[in-house]
């Protein structure tokens, strides 16, 4: 299935709005767009929800027919009662019925309330189980269309965002999303049916009592309004306190191992106590204000309960309202008691919904600054040719280039090596060849085609680089060698970690190739990470290759030899070496040195050490730590 036609991106193209592209933090997401026009409001929110789940329409249909069911049924209760109780009352009154018809017309009267409620309860189950099965596909569909946004938005996006806070809102704001279905949106239209049917058959039977039995509606549609906007803004601070626990987690178990060398335990604990206690607090003003609201409700319910059997009892004792009649409406008003306890839960579903959606929908909405235009056609390779043609290049707003005005070119069969200090533009160069990110002035090219106006599947598979800082999955060897490939056969993966010079150690492990590597490869050293990291690229055999300072973690001796075997296997390759080591460079058949973005040196290797540049000096103080290290090493 393409990305075109998955549910995934169907939803999104349902719910989009206007992007904002340039997010400078996640957290300002959404005041991104009252920028670009005015934040959503909360029945904008809940209104883009309702559209997306009545894609669903066969459970919706079912949860909404169900409901009508299971009000209808209880409406009839308060009828039935009513006419018990009147019909009780001429029997005795009359004095004629025998023992055995008024036993007969107490069981008549009892199965038919037992049969009503029995309807009532079947069909409140299905209302619920239907309402909870739509919420569910709704968050189904939300976590992928969410999942697959986070995997389109470009290196500038998640250069700013933390990973907590992405996590916290595809679960805990996908999660108040699901869960305004069933305990908000159908639990409300439920109060409204039975508000506004029973004030029909309550005012057509009696207009005073009609009036004085619905008198707490007035005030509950008032107080449920405040009550939703307090809720939703402590909801809102809620979501963010949250994201900031999940962000000091993640921090922590990503480097617990630095947490556990410097000790620092006891202040990471202090530090995410303080969050987390926070956390509680907004969580405690969240209950007092819902606990408070409902009291206020309940009590104004009460009260119109006993304005009810104050006047219908007036008028039962002055003979112009049967009992039965009375009873009737205190039944109806009896029904409403649970609906009524219940609204504060409906309108914090409601406060909550509305703003973890709009925290969701915020990162969904989201344009990736780094995409296919509709033109685009398919990188076609022939000579292999990359060139950079006066390129510039600056990570944020602020005009501070890493590239300023670079050229170079590199051909199919030979390499480039780009070595500089920290802060040159080195891994830059990597970063943009793969359009990662979009160059800010000139343009690069493969051969003759500028990168932004090909697909980006099609360059990223003709351009691969190895990273120098790898990430390996929690999978076995083999698996992470295969990744860009995983349906290879298992010859090629021992050809590449052949060239990686990583056979040798995967040999002696107690299961070889499915040996797992543990979280982010935690089991293995540095350069077997690295080096598990050059097998994966090299498996590709892509068309040009680029390794960004990839082997620094690799000791001199087998940095030579893949370099000998990668020479031999990427022969037709257009390589490109980012390092600060020399040694791996030496060879190449041009080098350029990089100085603040610029090229200040470009030749070979003999040619720069001849002209006694900054080069020469590199190499001359590299070669005397060489040489030092050597000589201490004999010396141990």
């Amino acid at each position: 299935m393409s990305p075109d036609s998955s549910p995934a991106h169907n939803i999104d193209s349902d719910m989009a709005t206007p992007p904002e592209t340039r997010p400078r933090a996640y957290a300002r997401a959404y005041a991104g767009m009252e920028e670009d026009g005015g934040a959503p409001g909360d029945g904008e929110i809940v209104w883009r929800i309702v559209r997306i789940v009545l894609r669903f329409r066969m459970g919706v249909a079912v949860a909404v027919l169900a409901m009508l069911a299971a009000s209808a049924f209880q409406l009839a209760i308060p009828g039935l009662v009513g006419d018990a109780v009147d019909g009780a009352r001429r029997l005795l009154q009359d004095g004629v019925a025998t023992p055995e018809a008024a036993r007969s017309a107490l069981w008549h009267t009892a199965f038919l309330l037992l049969g009503v409620w029995i309807l009532r309860g079947l069909f409140t189950l299905a209302h619920n189980y239907s309402g909870e099965a739509v919420g569910h596909r709704l968050a189904h569909e939300l976590r992928l269309t969410f999942y697959q946004k986070l995997q389109r938005l470009g290196f500038s996006f998640h250069d700013r965002i933390h990973t907590g806070e992405l996590i916290t809102r595809g679960m805990l704001d996908l999660e108040g999303v699901r869960m305004l279905i069933n305990h908000g949106l159908l639990r409300a239209l439920q109060m409204a049916v039975l508000i506004a049917a029973g004030a029909f058959l309550l005012v057509s039977t009696d207009l005073v009592l009609g009036l004085l039995s619905l008198s707490f509606v007035p005030y509950i549609a008032w107080r449920s309004t405040t009550t939703r906007l307090k809720l939703r803004y402590l909801w809102n601070l809620f979501q963010d306190r949250m994201a900031v626990l999940g962000r000091i987690m993640d921090e922590n178990l990503t480097g617990i191992r630095v947490v556990r060398a410097f000790g620092a335990e006891r202040f990471e604990l202090e530090k995410y106590d303080r969050s987390a206690a926070e956390a509680l607090k907004l969580s405690s003003r969240r209950i007092d204000v819902r606990v408070a609201s409902t009291t206020e409700m309940t009590f104004a319910y009460f009260v119109a309960m006993g304005l009810v059997l104050w006047v219908g009892g007036e008028r039962v004792i002055a003979g112009t309202m049967t009992v039965g009649t009375l009873t009737e409406f205190l039944t109806f008003i009896t029904i409403l008691q649970l609906p009524v306890r219940s609204l504060g839960l409906v309108v914090n579903s409601f406060a909550r919904g509305s703003s973890c959606g709009a925290r969701l929908f915020a990162v969904i909405d989201l344009e990736p600054s780094i995409r296919d235009a509709e033109d685009t056609r398919e990188l076609n390779v022939s000579d292999g040719t990359v060139r950079f043609e006066n390129v510039s290049f600056a990570y944020d707003e602020s005009g501070l280039l890493a590239l300023d005005g670079l050229s170079f070119e590199v051909r199919r069969g030979r390499t480039l090596g780009i070595v500089g200090p920290p802060g040159s533009g080195k891994s830059t160069v990597a970063h943009l060849l793969p359009r990662y990110y979009d160059v800010t002035g000139g343009r690069i090219t493969v051969d003759g085609q500028d990168i932004r106006d090909v697909t980006l599947d099609s360059l990223r598979r003709a351009v691969r680089v190895v990273q120098q800082d790898p990430f390996l999955f929690t999978a076995s060897i083999d698996n992470n060698i295969a990744y860009g490939d995983p349906w290879t056969d298992e010859r090629p993966i021992r050809d590449a970690a052949g060239l990686a010079q990583i056979d040798g150690f995967i040999g002696q492990l107690s299961e070889g190739y499915e040996t797992l590597v543990g979280e982010r490869g935690v089991s293995l050293s540095g350069g077997q990470k690295q080096r598990v990291a050059i097998a994966r690229t090299a498996l590709l055999d892509p068309a040009v290759l680029v390794f960004d300072d990839s082997t620094a973690a690799i000791d001199a001796a087998t940095e030579s030899q893949i370099r000998e075997a990668l020479a031999e296997r990427a022969e037709d390759t257009a390589r490109i070496v980012v390092s600060h080591r020399l040694a791996a460079i030496r060879d190449a058949d041009e080098i350029l040195v990089l100085d603040a973005g610029r090229a200040i040196e470009r030749g070979t290797h003999e040619t720069l050490i001849a002209k006694g540049g900054h080069y020469a000096k590199i190499f001359a103080l590299q070669s005397r730590e060489d040489i030092a290290g050597g000589l201490q090493g004999a010396a141990e």
